[in-house]
């Protein structure tokens, strides 16, 4: 994992770093003391994951969390005052840790990151626009764009069907919008991501797909109605 350390405590810097370099396959590529330098940084650059101060002058490291939105990248608040820590978990962070940073919580909090690291990278990996990887019982298969129907949200879980097999992946909707091209896929449902092609007809408040009716959100219809040159 590439990491960032960024707080304006000299001695929590190097606490830091000290405690990373005695974890392996974890590489501190930079460390700064402000926030709007680690901003310009990852601008440009890959980051896995940032050990964030909250109480820094400029721009508070809750600040540069939301600033950070569109990014895939993990973040561990470490810091001194406990009273963020709602706010905190509601930006989805992977971990917060009160200073002075012990080394078992240190490792704890990166063993989370490197698992959310993991998770990402297996559950829904995309290689080109044709093609996406899925874990299917311990084993990586190759699924085909084009041969996927729609996509269902189950809870913690994404169903991906075929007009052969359902494969249900851990994670979120949200992850497969973003890996889906938008060219071919189109969301309908908070619950539902169809294949434009596969559509066969539209109906009162859904769509059908191979048999299978599809509901269609009113929040989402406008949209369908205009690509599908509805008039």
């Amino acid at each position: 994992m590439k990491a960032l350390i960024v707080d304006d405590n000299d001695i929590a810097r190097t606490t830091l770093s000290h405690l990373a370099k005695q974890i392996p396959n974890l590489t501190i590529v930079n460390e700064y003391s402000n926030a709007i330098e680690a901003y310009n940084h990852l601008q440009n650059n890959h980051i896995d994951l940032i050990f964030l101060d909250i109480e820094m002058p400029e721009m508070t490291g809750i600040e540069l969390t939301k600033n950070l939105s569109g990014k895939d990248i993990i973040i561990i608040f470490t810091s001194s005052n406990k009273e963020y820590a709602l706010e905190a978990f509601e930006l989805n962070i992977a971990d917060y840790i009160l200073k002075p940073v012990m080394p078992a919580r240190f490792l704890q909090a990166v063993s989370k990151a490197r698992s959310i690291l993991e998770s990402k990278k297996e559950n829904i990996e995309m290689t080109n626009d044709e093609f996406l990887f899925v874990r299917d019982s311990n084993i990586t298969r190759r699924l085909k764009l084009d041969d996927i129907f729609y996509a269902e949200a189950m809870g913690d879980y994404v169903k991906f069907y075929t007009k052969e097999k359902m494969f249900a992946i851990h994670g979120k909707m949200k992850t497969a919008e973003e890996r889906l091209p938008k060219d071919n896929f189109i969301r309908v449902h908070r619950s539902y991501i169809v294949s434009v092609g596969k559509i066969d007809t539209l109906q009162d408040g859904g769509i059908m797909i191979d048999g299978k009716f599809i509901p269609v959100a009113d929040a989402y219809r406008k949209a369908l109605n205009t690509r599908m040159n509805v008039f």
